[in-house]
C-alpha cells in the first residue's frame, strides 16, 4: 500500500510538471526583443582610444622575402680557399606606433587629421640563422669570416628590401588600412600623412 501511494505520488508529480512545460511553451511570450539605448554612430576620440590604438605598437604592412647567395675567395700559394653561403630573411616593413609624437591624431567633426611616422623596418635581425646554408666551402674559414660573409649579405637585403619602390607600397598599404580603421570608427573623412 505504501509502495502505491509513492507512485501515485510520483505520477502525480510528473504530470503536474508536464502541464507546467505545455502551459508555458503556450502561454509564455515569445519574443527575446531587447532594447538599445540609441547611439551616434561616430566613436570620440578620447584620450584612451588614441592610447589604445597607439598601444598596438608596430604594424607591419609589408614583408619582403628574400634570398641572398654571398661568396668570397682567400688566395693561396698553392690553392685558393672558397666560401659561399645561401641567406633566407624576411623584412617586416611597417609603421611603430610608438614613435608617434604628441597631437598625432586630431578630431574635428566627422573628419580626422592623422600624422603617421614614416614607415621602417621593424625588425633589425631579419636574417633566418636556422635556413643560412653552406653552399661551397674549401679551406678553414674563422667565425670572423663568417660574420664578415653575414653582414655583406645584411646589406645587400637591406638596400634591396628597403628600395623605394617597397616603401611607397608600404605607405600606401598603411594609408589603406588606417582609412579603414578611422572609417570604421566613424571618421569618413581621414587625412593621413607620414612624418
Amino acid at each position: 500500500m505504501k509502495m502505491k501511494t509513492t507512485q501515485l505520488t510520483l505520477y502525480t508529480a510528473v504530470a503536474l510538471l508536464v502541464v507546467a512545460m505545455v502551459w508555458w511553451l503556450l502561454f509564455a511570450p515569445k519574443t527575446t526583443e531587447a532594447e538599445l539605448a540609441p547611439s551616434s554612430a561616430q566613436i570620440d576620440v578620447t584620450p584612451q582610444l588614441v592610447t589604445q590604438v597607439k598601444e598596438i605598437g608596430q604594424w607591419e604592412f609589408l614583408a619582403v622575402a628574400q634570398e641572398e647567395l654571398v661568396d668570397t675567395t682567400r688566395r693561396g700559394l698553392l690553392s685558393d680557399d672558397h666560401l659561399a653561403r645561401i641567406y633566407y630573411g624576411t623584412l617586416r616593413l611597417g609603421i611603430d606606433l610608438h614613435r608617434t609624437r604628441p597631437g598625432w591624431l586630431k578630431a574635428s567633426g566627422d573628419s580626422l587629421v592623422v600624422v603617421l611616422p614614416d614607415v621602417s623596418l621593424l625588425d633589425n635581425d631579419f636574417i633566418d640563422e636556422a635556413r643560412t646554408q653552406s653552399f661551397y666551402e674549401s679551406g678553414r674559414w674563422s667565425a670572423a669570416d663568417r660574420e664578415a660573409l653575414y653582414r655583406r649579405a645584411y646589406r645587400r637585403m637591406l638596400q634591396r628590401g628597403l628600395s623605394p619602390h617597397n616603401m611607397a607600397t608600404c605607405r600606401q598599404h598603411a594609408e589603406a588600412q588606417f582609412r579603414l580603421l578611422f572609417a570604421q570608427l566613424g571618421y569618413p573623412r581621414c587625412s593621413i600623412r607620414f612624418e
